[in-house]
């Protein structure tokens, strides 16, 4: 990939719309975007100017609003122009073929970050969050993205990282300056150093369980017998009739889906068929559905009926949910209560979809369940991204080898191996040593024009 020439791309989403942006960025910028504009005066940096878009004749192809950026003050750090027109199709495609005539090359996926990247402006944390920053589905995923666009996961690892740096500098020194009767560190202080440095590693790592659900969401499967309650619940969670309700048991016969927000995090989910045994066909079919949405769900929320205990169905639907994320809900409790004991290793809250009796903390444990953590006790700067997850994981797994070392009492020069080894996956975090074909695989996921 040429990284000196001058690229193209339009920057808004495919279709029609009130404004489309067109963003060139590259030495000759300046002069392709001038060559397909009627301006009153010439381009200035950080000002917007009215113009015409003309064609190759000189005639009238559009009004549009034109947006110099002159480097290093621009996103990508090279000259940049974008034009803003009237967001048709037809006359963006034409703007493109224009500036593909006078010399531009059209934009790969992610471009535009990928220079921003290589040329200083933003390290691989950030630029990786500028992808999340676009696909965010909430409000809270944004804002996540955001902490991460400002660096907060580069801030949270600088200090590790200059911690490993000295203690790396303090052993190069030993060896290689042990006739000059510089000190090389005993095995309890190297010890003590590696501890150092693991702890918030290791916390950094904790934290992608809950990190992880930020940026993806989870799944979560709602399943019972029938007339437990399933669908209003569902109904409560999703906060509208999304699910039909009747007090006729077997209802819902196939699989009701819906995506929401719960604390910002998106959960999908899975209103299932009321399982039993059926020898009606629709109806199994759907019980079959039910069970295939449990064993693929993030997590289940096995549903009971507080006013009729717990039967050899429910103890059924327990035995599938063992070793699984899940939550009881013991439904109906604005009606005469049961007593109901599930499996010990099950938790169960009380609920009611007509009162709406326990319903904020069912949210509240869904997300605790499958996050190992309540949402907003995460420090920021947290894993969301698997690649940086297994890259602390291999980090840890060098400084155990030299803590491993150390012990043995190998000598320090291979000690040194570890302790660099746990070192550059730190930096391939922020990229400052990865390798190429890592870097096209991130950046080829970003849309075009970005």
């Amino acid at each position: 990939m040429n990284l000196d020439d001058t690229i193209v791309a339009i920057a808004t989403p495919p279709g029609r719309g009130g404004i489309g942006v067109v963003r060139l960025s590259g030495p000759e910028a300046g002069k392709i975007a001038g060559s397909m504009l009627r301006l009153k005066h010439d381009l200035e940096p950080g000002r917007a100017l009215f113009s015409e878009l003309i064609d190759e004749t000189g005639e009238r192809i559009d009004e549009a609003v034109v947006t110099y950026f002159a480097k290093p003050h621009s996103y990508t750090t090279d000259d940049v122009v974008e034009i803003s027109a009237h967001g048709s199709p037809v006359v963006l495609r034409h703007v493109i073929e224009i500036a593909l005539a006078k010399g531009a090359r059209l934009a790969e996926p992610g471009e535009f970050t990928m220079r921003a990247f290589l040329n200083g402006r933003l390290d691989l944390t950030q630029a990786e969050a500028v992808r999340d920053l676009i696909e965010s589905q909430t409000l809270f995923q944004a804002k996540v993205a955001a902490q991460q666009l400002e660096g907060a996961l580069s801030r949270r690892l600088q200090p590790i990282k200059k911690k490993l740096v000295n203690l790396i500098a303090v052993m190069e020194a030993g060896i290689d300056f042990a006739e000059d009767d510089v000190a090389v560190l005993p095995a309890e202080q190297i010890l003590e150093h590696i501890s150092e440095v693991e702890q918030p590693l290791e916390k950094l790592l904790a934290s992608f369980a809950y990190g992880k659900v930020v940026h993806e969401g989870f799944t979560l499967a709602i399943v019972g017998r029938p007339n437990v309650g399933k669908s209003s619940l569902f109904n409560c969670l999703v906060e509208r009739e999304r699910a039909i309700v009747t007090a006729t048991p077997g209802t819902t016969r196939d699989l009701v889906t819906e995506t929401v927000a719960l604390n910002g995090i998106p959960v999908k989910l899975i209103d299932t068929a009321g399982i039993r045994h059926s020898t009606d066909e629709a109806e199994s079919i759907g019980i079959r559905k039910s069970y295939e949405a449990l064993s693929e769900a993030d997590m289940v929320l096995v549903v009971l009926d507080s006013s009729q205990g717990i039967s050899e169905e429910d103890r059924e639907l327990f035995e599938a949910a063992h070793h699984r994320r899940a939550l009881v809900a013991a439904n109906k409790t604005d009606l005469a209560k049961a007593p109901l004991s599930p499996p010990n290793e099950l938790k169960m809250l009380r609920t009611s979809a007509v009162t709406g009796e326990g319903i904020d903390q069912l949210r509240t444990e869904i997300l605790s369940a499958v996050s190992g953590a309540s949402a907003g006790e995460q420090e920021t700067g947290f894993l969301t991204n698997i690649r940086h997850q297994r890259l602390v994981q291999e980090s840890l797994m060098s400084l155990a080898a030299a803590r491993e070392a150390v012990t043995g009492r190998i000598p320090h020069e291979m000690i040194m191996i570890d302790l660099y080894s746990a070192l550059r996956p730190l930096d391939a975090i922020t990229g400052e040593t990865t390798a190429d074909d890592i870097l096209n695989l991130i950046f080829s996921s970003f849309c075009i024009g970005k």
